[in-house]
Parts: structure tokens; sequence; C-alpha cells
């Protein structure tokens, strides 16, 4: 039997402490089948298209500060995310599909990021990711170049 890369994301959601909850969502979503609602991320697998962006809708959660995160409903740009939280996301989804270890095409899918997927790819395959700094920031990491550097991550929430 092979674990889907859904069932892969999931239990490395849990585990790293990101709430997540089964139902059916009938609310227009960014993310088909994916809904953030008071900092726990719900899925309905009948809609859910893409496993890779449960990954990047997690990010968002982790990378609220904990004092916040249970604010986080809906739309998250609402809720006080501005252009630092959706780099350090989607740097904190890198790390986390490298924990993983997912193809990269499944987080940076090809209907995904405004046709920049595959640059994205490029840019964190060689090194040369854009977020980081904030993971580092926050202590969620190390600079790259350790032994210890991300995309290892020292820890997966924000304080």
């Amino acid at each position: 039997m092979t674990i889907s890369d859904t069932d892969k994301i999931v239990d490395f959601l849990k585990n790293v402490g990101i709430n997540i909850r089964y139902t059916s969502i009938e609310s227009k979503t960014f993310l088909p089948g994916i809904l953030i609602e008071q900092g726990q991320l719900l899925i309905d697998r009948e809609k859910l298209k893409y496993p890779g962006d449960l990954l990047h809708e997690a990010g968002h959660i982790a990378v609220t500060a904990s004092e916040n995160r249970l604010k986080l409903t809906g739309d998250i740009h609402q809720c006080g995310h501005g252009p630092a939280e959706e780099m350090s996301a989607i740097a904190w989804s890198w790390a986390a599909s490298r924990e993983i270890g997912i193809h990269p095409e499944v987080l940076f899918h090809t209907d995904g990021y405004k046709g920049a997927s595959p640059n994205y790819i490029e840019a964190f395959l060689q090194a040369h990711g854009f977020g980081y700094p904030m993971l580092i920031y926050w202590g969620l990491t190390n600079p790259p170049g350790k032994s210890d550097g991300y995309p290892k991550m020292t820890r997966w929430l924000r304080l």
C-alpha cells in the first residue's frame, strides 16, 4: 500500500501541531477544498484539488504568532497577513515539502502561483528561494549553509 501525498502532508501537519478537521466546505474558498477557520485547517476531501496547497495554507497558520493564530479565519490577508507572511508561508511550505519528501511539483503545481511554479521550483532547488529570512528572524530555522540551516527547521510553529 502506498501512502498518498495528501495523507503524508496531513500526517506531517498533525505531527507539527497544525489542527486539521475534515469537513464539507460549502462556502467559496481561495483554494479548492481548503479553508482556515480559527487557526484550524479545514479540508474537504471531495473538493481538494492540489494536496500541495495544504502545505501553503498550513504555512500561513505556522508563521502566525501563537497569540494571533486562533484569529485566522477565511481570507488571511484580511487577518493581517501581508507580503512578509505570504513569502514566509511559501518558504515554510518548501521546507515542509523537503521534510516530507514530496516532489516539488506537488507543492508548486502548474495551476498555482500565478504561473510562476517552475520559477519557484528552480529558485528553491538552487537555494535562491525567498521568505526564509523571516523564518530565521522568528527563530524557526537557521541561515542556509549551516548544517541545521534552511530548509531544515528548528521549530515548525512560530511562538
